[in-house]
């Protein structure tokens, strides 16, 4: 009978205590492993399925399942990722200073070329429980924003009369407006931000810039 050699696991002066920080680790590159893979092909297949994903991350199937019980979660741990990367962009662009209207405006774009990117983010919020996590997800945006209108308001960047929460509610509802628009087909992206960038202007009671004039 041919003899096993045992793993680090099963070896003679292998701890239990020390093998399950191994496992837990191993257990964890995996996870990363499905979610970089799902995060790859969803930027180029949204409607890509678990089987894809898995094929994508070159593991089996209940592999990915193991980690993510259903496409929902997968998608809703995929957007978490994405909402990491916008931040540490946000973080980035607002230590650049400048006026209020300017950060307000790069925080915007990074938000739309992320979306852009990953149209599979039109998928989240479908659910009571993803539309909860979507809105958690919102929660330091919309401080961020709360921030720069306040600053915009007090320099005289933005119209000072409305109330700054008032303001950044109504900005966030038109970002959802044109992903609504986007997701349903009827606006492409670049057009989304076009007019929702002059949406936000008007809103704020910044009069438009004219880019004509500063290209001729």
């Amino acid at each position: 009978m041919t003899a096993v050699e045992p793993t680090d696991e099963e070896s003679p002066g292998a701890s239990p205590r020390a093998a399950r920080p191994r496992r837990r680790a191993d257990a964890e590159r995996s996870r990363a492993a499905v979610l970089d893979a799902a995060v790859r092909l969803l930027g180029r297949r949204p409607d890509a399925g678990m089987a894809a994903i898995a094929a994508e991350a070159g593991v089996t199937r209940q592999t990915v399942y193991a980690h993510f019980g259903t496409r929902d979660a997968l998608v809703d741990a995929v957007a978490d990722r994405i909402t990491d990367q916008a931040m540490a962009a946000m973080d980035e662009a607002e230590e650049e200073g400048g006026p209020a209207l300017d950060s307000l405006l790069r925080l915007q774009d990074i938000g739309w070329r992320l979306f852009a990117r990953n149209p599979v983010l039109l998928q989240v919020g479908g659910t009571r429980a993803g539309a909860s996590a979507d809105e958690a997800r919102h929660e330091p945006v919309a401080a961020r924003l709360t921030r720069l209108v306040e600053q915009g308001q007090a320099s005289g960047e933005f119209d000072p009369a409305p109330p700054a929460g008032w303001l950044v509610a109504a900005v966030t509802a038109l970002g959802h407006a044109a992903g609504d628009e986007v997701g349903a087909g009827r606006m492409p992206v670049e057009e989304a931000a076009t007019w929702l960038r002059a949406a936000t202007l008007a809103l704020l009671g910044v009069e438009p810039r004219e880019e004509a004039s500063q290209t001729s």
